[in-house]
Formats: structure tokens, C-alpha cells, sequence
């Protein structure tokens, strides 16, 4: 084995990767097939797709979580090492991953490319700017702030009302003094501007990011970015994309970014890495283009949904299954004894509440998830992420609970041991597979009403005593259902922190109300968004951010990148 003392960015500059040529003749795709950028990364054009249309799906496997705590569950980490122990046991395998944003990288979590032995390659890159994708999101967005603005005045003829215009700009960073800002203070409205209250979300956040990751093609790419509103007039009518008529220069911006990007794991295992939007304020899952490709080019496909079930896990259910056909043949949920310990009322800091009794209290949180994933009616493989100081009667102990539960579970040492280590892993998926049906069903009919939905979520997925909603909230629902949004799917944003919109209250929070203060409409991604709690659309940086540890060295490597 080899040491594991080396950092994730050691060991990912120690591999030998394969040139990305090799990687997509692997799956069947020539080298007209696919546009390199550089010798370990290329995008697939979409036009180069349409041979597959007629291919066989293989299986889907979609990979969450137990909430989410500072002792990490390492959900891509056990993604990618999935992928590599379907490998290991000679399966054809293809993943289909988010890529990451700046702003986490440089934040507090750092990269998103997995970690030790399970990384996809080459990480430094892809946790950077890769080949662009967030960035000409950022510009789009952007320039459709620019227009609208300009729109204002230029003698405003679409009677844009200054007081009501929702389209924000964006960047791809934590920076919170921009969360609400005045444009527009020159001294005439031609060099300045119209005043107005306006802010920054991050790029992740963009209503443009959700649809690059919904949309099936070109040409819906475009009808999803005309019906984006971005203002109301003074009579509150929407204004939106097409109104302005500037789709045609966004869809310039967006031409490459709509292509799906190839990469491998460090085993050499083909990974779909495209799209990026954040679970706890967005859809949280990878684009469908990627997804659907990925499996007419493989017999079993790993897909990651962001934060935990009760995120990423029900919009992946509820909003990329809708709207792709997309049905997975099975969940795996990723868990850790710390982060379990943690739900029970350890405390990291102090090794004394770590206790078996702490991890028998957490293991409630670990049952929701469980539940609320065996109620779309896919079968559940619970992963036990081993960290090196976990003890065999700790692991031994979610074993044994799962088993009671009657849910599949394995240990999965992908971190330490690559490929080799998640064996076991990959075995049960497998087995669990070929020997349970699904019988997949949504969590709520979208012709309920607005609140209907969401309290539905907030009861069965949450685990709320119900909902309450601020006056505003109140009037702005019966605004879109009266404008004829009321049949979308509901897309929360709230903490990952916990269950419930309070990121302190851990396990499984009872007695509590989710508390909608804020509800926007994203009528081009298709979802009406209830924002909950005290969650922000920009991220603020930690007292010690990770930008503070990076470093690029006089031999060119990038040294503290995680």
C-alpha cells in the first residue's frame, strides 16, 4: 500500500494518468469525437452525442449523505472510489460529477475532486477554472444584468419598474460585503446608471447555472433562458429574457459550456464532470446531458447529489428525475462514525464525548436518511467511509444497526486504498441491484398547491411540525399561482447543517416549524425557490480561509490545495 502520509495534491501529482484519447476510447469515443483541453481533459460537443441516442441505459447509481458535519463524510470521496471498485471488479463504469466552484475551494471546504486514493485527475485543474464553464455562466449572467440595466436608461420602454428588478449579478467568490449593494449613483442616469438596491449571488446560485444543468440540448437551453423573469414593470407584469432580446448573446457566451467535460479517476476510470450548482441553494446535481450520455456508454453509472437526502438527494427525485426520465437503480448513503458521533452530542474537540453512546444517539439522523430515500421506492446501500482512526467496534456498530434495518451496507476504504478498498462497496451495489426491484414514485404531485408542496417536504423529508411563511412570502405564492407557475416543483434552500432551516440542531430536530421568508421564482430552470432560515445566496469566508494555505511553487506545482 502505498504511504499514506502524502497529501491529496501529492498524490494526485504521482499519478499516471492516461491521456484522455485512451480515456474516451475506452467508452467508444474517437478522438473527432471529443475537443482536448490540454492532454487529461476534453469536452464531448453534444452534436457528437447523437450516436449513442440508440445505445442501452445502464444502471444509475446516485450517491448522498448523512447531514453534513465539520468531521467530513467524504461523499465524493466514496463516489469516485465507487466508481474505481466497479472498476476493480471489471465493470465498464462511467461517473457523472458537479464540478467545483472557486468560491468553496478558496472558502471553507476547499476542492471538490475527492481525496487520498479516489480523486479525479487532474484535480488542480479541475478545482480551478477548468475548462471555463463557471465563468461563462458568470459572463451570460452578467450580461443580462448589463442589459437590464441598460434597458432602465435607455427611456425604459418596457416600463421596468427600478424597486422591482430581481436579476442580481454574480461572481464566482465568498464575498459578502457585495450581498446587497446601490447601482446606479453617477450623476446623470447616462454615466451612472438608474439608482437601484441590487447585490451579488455566487455563480453556483445563478438561475443560468440550474439551467445549463437541465437543459437537454441547444434548443432548449434556449426557450429555458427566454422564460428567465428578470424584473417587473410598474403594472407587475414579468419581464424577461426574451423581452430584452439578448438569448441569441447568451447562447454565444454558453456555446462550449453546454458540452459535458471528460476527465478520469486516478484508476483510469471515465468521469463526466459538468455543471455546479450548490444543493443547499440550487438543484445541487450534475448536468442531465452528462448523465444521459454517461449511460449509453456504460453498464453502471455514479452520479453524486450535493449535502445529504434531505438536499441534493430529494431535488435530485423530485426535479432532475422529472425532468429527464432519469430513474436511479439504486441510493448509497454515505455515512462516518465522527460525523454520526457528532449527531449523538460528541464534540470533536474534546475526544471524551466521542463515545459509542454518542454514536448510538447520532445513528437517528442516519435512520431518517434512510427513510427518506426509501420513499421514492429505490433501494438503499448505506457506505461506511472508514477514517484510518475509526475503530473495528465502531464500524462494526453501524454494521450491525443497518443489518437489524435490513438495508445492505460496507465499509468503503477508497480513501487509503483506491479502487481495492471499495470492492466491497461496489459488490453490494451491485448485488443489491440485480436482486431488489424499484418502484420509483415522486414525493408530490406537481398540481398540488405551492404550499402543499413545500409542506410536504418540510413534513416527510425534514421532519417539520408544518411550515409558517412571512406576510410577503404569503402574497408573492398566490402572485405565481395566479400567473399559471403554480404546477413547478419546489427547490429549498436552507442549511445543510441540519435537517431542519437551523444549522445548530442536530440528529433529527423535532418540535419545530420551517420558516419561508423569502420565495423567488426560477420560471427558466423551471422551480419555485422557498428560501428558509437565515441561508444567504453569496457565501461569506471563514475566520481562516483555505485560500490562506494555498501556495504555487517555483517548480510550477500547487502546494495546500485539498
Amino acid at each position: 500500500m502505498a504511504p499514506i502520509m502524502l497529501s491529496d495534491i501529492e498524490i494526485a501529482y504521482e499519478a499516471n494518468p492516461k491521456p484522455i484519447k485512451e480515456i474516451a476510447a475506452k467508452i467508444g469515443l474517437t478522438e473527432d469525437d471529443i475537443s482536448p483541453y490540454g492532454k487529461y481533459i476534453a469536452k464531448v460537443p453534444i452534436e457528437n452525442l447523437e450516436k449513442l441516442k440508440d445505445k442501452k441505459d445502464g444502471k444509475l447509481v446516485m450517491v448522498t449523505a448523512i447531514t453534513p458535519t465539520p468531521a467530513g463524510e467524504g461523499k465524493t470521496v466514496t463516489s469516485i472510489g465507487l466508481m474505481q471498485g466497479l472498476g476493480a471488479l471489471g465493470k465498464n463504469v462511467v461517473g457523472a460529477l458537479r464540478e467545483p466552484s472557486l468560491g468553496p475551494t478558496f472558502g471553507i471546504k476547499g476542492g471538490a475532486t475527492g481525496g487520498g486514493y479516489a480523486q479525479v485527475y487532474p484535480m488542480w485543474d479541475i478545482d480551478l477554472h477548468f475548462t471555463g464553464d463557471i465563468h461563462a455562466v458568470a459572463a451570460a449572467h452578467n450580461l443580462l444584468s448589463a442589459i437590464v440595466d441598460n434597458e432602465l436608461v435607455r427611456d425604459n420602454p418596457l416600463q421596468i419598474d427600478p424597486a422591482r428588478v430581481v436579476w442580481r449579478k454574480t461572481v464566482d467568490m465568498n464575498v459578502r460585503e457585495l450581498r446587497n449593494i446601490v447601482t446606479g449613483l453617477g450623476k446623470d442616469k447616462i454615466k451612472g446608471g438608474v439608482p437601484h438596491e441590487s447585490g451579488f449571488i455566487i455563480t453556483s446560485a445563478s438561475e443560468i447555472a440550474a439551467i445549463l444543468c437541465l437543459a437537454k440540448d441547444r434548443a432548449d437551453l434556449r426557450a429555458r433562458l427566454e422564460r428567465i423573469v428578470v424584473a417587473y414593470t410598474y403594472d407587475n407584469k414579468p419581464v424577461t429574457v426574451k423581452d430584452l432580446k439578448c438569448v441569441g448573446a447568451m447562447m454565444v457566451i454558453l456555446k462550449d459550456a453546454i458540452n459535458p467535460n471528460l476527465v478520469q479517476t486516478l484508476e483510469g476510470q471515465p468521469v463526466f464532470i459538468h455543471g455546479f450548482p450548490f444543493a443547499n441553494i440550487a438543484h445541487g446535481n450534475n448536468s442531465i446531458i452528462a448523465t444521459r450520455t454517461a449511460l449509453k456508454l456504460a453498464d453502471y453509472v455514479v452520479t453524486e447529489s450535493g449535502f445529504a437526502s434531505d438536499l441534493g438527494g430529494e431535488k435530485f427525485m423530485d426535479i432532475v428525475c422529472r425532468e429527464s426520465g432519469l430513474r436511479p437503480s439504486c441510493v448509497v448513503i454515505v455515512a462516518t462514525v465522527k460525523a454520526l458521533m457528532t449527531h449523538g452530542g460528541g464534540v470533536l474537540d474534546d475526544e471524551s464525548t466521542l463515545t459509542i453512546e454518542a454514536l448510538e444517539k447520532g445513528m437517528c439522523n442516519l435512520d431518517k436518511h434512510i427513510e427518506n430515500m426509501s420513499s421514492y421506492g429505490v433501494p438503499v446501500v448505506v457506505g461506511i467511509n472508514h477514517f484510518a482512526q475509526d475503530t473495528q467496534e465502531q464500524m462494526d456498530y453501524i454494521r450491525d444497526h443497518c443489518k437489524k434495518m435490513g438495508i445492505p451496507v460496507a465499509f468503503n476504504d477508497g480513501f487509503i486504498k483506491g479502487g481495492e478498498g471499495a470492492k466491497q462497496l461496489a459488490q453490494t451495489v451491485i448485488d443489491t441491484i440485480d436482486s431488489t426491484k424499484t418502484d420509483f414514485k415522486f414525493l408530490y404531485d406537481l398540481d398540488q398547491p405551492i404550499k402543499s408542496k413545500i409542506e410536504i417536504i418540510a413534513k416527510k423529508i425534514y421532519g417539520a411540525d408544518g411550515v409558517t411563511y412571512d406576510p410577503l412570502v404569503d402574497k408573492r405564492i398566490e402572485g405565481y399561482e395566479k400567473d399559471g407557475f403554480g404546477n413547478l416543483p419546489i427547490c429549498i434552500a436552507k442549511t445543510q447543517a441540519s435537517l431542519s432551516d437551523v444549522s445548530t440542531m442536530k440528529g433529527v430536530p423535532k418540535g419545530w416549524k420551517l420558516h419561508v421568508r423569502e420565495i423567488n421564482i426560477s420560471a427558466g430552470a423551471g422551480f419555485i425557490v422557498p428560501e428558509c432560515g437565515t441561508l444567504t445566496l453569496m457565501p461569506g469566508l471563514p475566520k481562516v480561509p483555505a485560500a490562506m494555505r494555498m501556495d504555487l511553487m517555483d517548480d510550477g506545482k500547487i502546494v495546500g490545495l485539498k
